[in-house]
């Protein structure tokens, strides 16, 4: 009960911030319009595979927003009152967590209604891809949380600005890994966010054999393991801002 009324508390921070959540879903929104709009032809920026890439660049945003929300908690007095609750580290998380999957949801709705209007075909197949993107949101989402937990809140604003340009840049949604060149292609594949697009790319496109074992072995261990280390860190924070 306590967790959930903390994802409640959650979700009210957030929504105090309209305009941040407005440029949130506009901007991820605008570069579909508009890309679609040029006709680069490039598979990248077909629209059933260009969609899936919006919605990993707007959860790089659910990274920002997340991180900043948990550095603020952090520098108020708003986590030292808590601290004296009988939570834990992971219901604090899980709290976290569900205050933004409702966001991730509404999200993922407008970018498929303006898809459609833009000529994606509706099937199924967006259902499933919603449904597998609110899996593939925890990772960003608890991504912030860990940095969050580590930085200041003027700091966080950065760091989540820098991850959103790592996750523009290494998870294919502009170009193709391999035109770069062996050495960025082989970092793409250690990271998450190439892994975390083709498993959206496949589930919407109902195409499973872009779906690799490899995407599904990196994705699950950067998931566990970021949200393992989130929760140490900040129950490590907790306690250093308590004393």
């Amino acid at each position: 009960m306590r967790m959930i009324n903390f994802a409640k508390r959650n979700f009210k921070e957030l929504t105090r911030d309209p305009l941040s959540l407005i440029f949130e879903i506009l901007l991820p929104i605008f570069l579909l319009f508009i890309f679609q709009q040029i006709k680069i032809p490039s598979e990248e920026y077909k629209l059933e595979n260009f969609t899936p890439g919006i919605i990993i660049f707007g959860f790089s945003f659910i990274t920002l927003f997340t991180a900043t929300l948990v550095a603020k908690d952090r520098s108020s007095s708003f986590l030292i009152r808590l601290g004296v609750s009988p939570m834990k580290s992971s219901d604090y998380i899980l709290g976290y967590i569900l205050s933004l999957i409702p966001i991730v949801i509404i999200q993922d709705i407008m970018f498929f209604i303006v898809a459609i209007i833009l000529g994606l075909s509706f099937s199924i197949n967006i259902i499933y891809t919603i449904l597998i993107s609110i899996i593939i949101s925890i990772l960003f989402i608890t991504f912030g949380i860990l940095v969050g937990s580590l930085v200041s809140e003027k700091a966080s604003g950065g760091v989540g600005s820098l991850i959103v340009q790592l996750v523009v840049f290494t998870s294919g949604m502009y170009f193709s890994k391999d035109l770069v060149g062996n050495v960025f292609a082989k970092i793409c594949e250690l990271l998450p966010f190439e892994s975390s697009l083709n498993i959206i790319k496949g589930v919407l496109n109902n195409n499973y054999k872009i779906i690799e074992i490899q995407n599904i072995i990196v994705f699950s261990i950067y998931t566990l393991t970021i949200i393992a280390l989130s929760i140490i860190a900040f129950k490590k924070k907790m306690i250093s801002d308590n004393k």
